[in-house]
């Protein structure tokens, strides 16, 4: 146990550090970046939604910096073609004027690969990135080719300029691990990014770990221990997303057409690992859970047509989930009684 607590004690450090260094470059916006370093380190993909001009590029980039990650950035754009993304087979001459064909990798063979304003391509090209956010690899001509290791997908949206867009699919939306909101920046932060952008030279970002590093981090993170009453908890706040659940709530049943996939439960268990670690505890709290609610589940609720009409938004609907869903039930947990 006291080895388990100084592996504890210097991811923390490790993760602060991390956050620090990009610190010095974002003003404000602590929960996007915890946001973003919990993906990281859980092994998540992660969406930022917001107005052009509030930094989400600027964040992925440092990031990249800090994290000695190789980066590329991909602005998608209605003629954006899916072997723009992901590499083609092209034909290739020899000395001895023998033609073979050869793969010519795109920009998804990278650690992190921004794709800014992802709902500006088609369907088409959107789709090309489902392989590789789910099994980390991508096939041409028949042919699997496997991605570098760690492989992030940061995704960026504006949620105003809807001409000329194509909104992500479902089964696009949940590869997802969080959907993080960007809101614009106070009074007193926008001080800060004026002295710190038109006083001085910006400087690269420190490089404080580098990806194998960042691999070790995740086997420990998943080794983080959930009660079963927990795992419960997790399990149905999942459940109450659904309308025809049993554990569902009378706002759920009016305004939700579909609930939660299975991918958010899994979520809200590793972010909330990570956020145990961060709060000096082994094991995952049933508070670790509902902090991480919002971002695990809001993309993964599809509202009906009374939902749409009254202008709900899901994270009203999850707030109310909240606070409605007991964190503990009178009964035993299914996975306790089998035990």
């Amino acid at each position: 146990m006291p080895q388990v607590q100084e592996r504890a004690e210097e991811f923390r450090r490790v993760y602060q550090s991390v956050k620090e260094s990009i610190q010095q470059f974002i003003v404000g916006h602590e929960a996007v970046i915890d946001g973003v370093l919990t993906g990281i380190f859980t092994g998540g993909h992660v969406l930022l939604e917001g107005v052009p001009g509030l930094g989400k590029t600027y964040l992925v980039r440092r990031l990249s910096e800090a994290l000695d990650l190789q980066f590329r950035r991909v602005q998608f754009t209605p003629d954006l073609m899916p072997a723009d993304i992901i590499g083609t087979n092209v034909v290739i001459e020899n000395e001895k004027r023998e033609r073979f064909f050869q793969f010519q990798r795109g920009p998804v063979f990278t650690h992190i690969l921004l794709a800014d304003e992802i709902n500006r391509a088609t369907p088409k090209t959107q789709s090309a990135l489902l392989e590789a956010m789910q099994e980390h690899s991508v096939t041409v001509g028949g042919q699997t080719h496997k991605l570098d290791e760690p492989f992030l997908v940061l995704a960026t949206q504006n949620p105003i300029e809807m001409e000329g867009t194509y909104p992500l699919p479902e089964a696009q939306l949940d590869r997802f691990m969080f959907k993080l909101l960007v809101e614009f920046s106070s009074r007193d932060e926008l001080i800060t990014i004026l002295d710190r952008t038109t006083e001085g030279q910006i400087a690269a970002a420190e490089k404080v770990i580098d990806g194998a590093t960042i691999l070790t981090w995740r086997q420990f993170i998943a080794q983080v221990v959930v009660a079963p009453h927990v795992k419960d908890y997790a399990v149905r706040l999942v459940l109450a997303t659904h309308p025809k659940s049993e554990f569902a709530t009378e706002v759920v049943k009016r305004y939700v057409r579909y609930g939660s996939s299975p991918r958010g439960a899994q979520v809200l268990v590793m972010a909330a690992k990570l956020r145990a670690l961060l709060a000096d505890r082994f094991n995952v709290a049933f508070e670790d859970v509902a902090a991480v609610a919002l971002p695990a589940l809001r993309h993964r609720l599809i509202l009906n047509f009374e939902g749409e009409a009254e202008g709900l938004s899901t994270d009203r609907l999850l707030d109310d989930l909240l606070a409605r869903v007991p964190k503990a039930m009178a009964e035993t947990a299914p996975a306790a009684a089998e035990k």
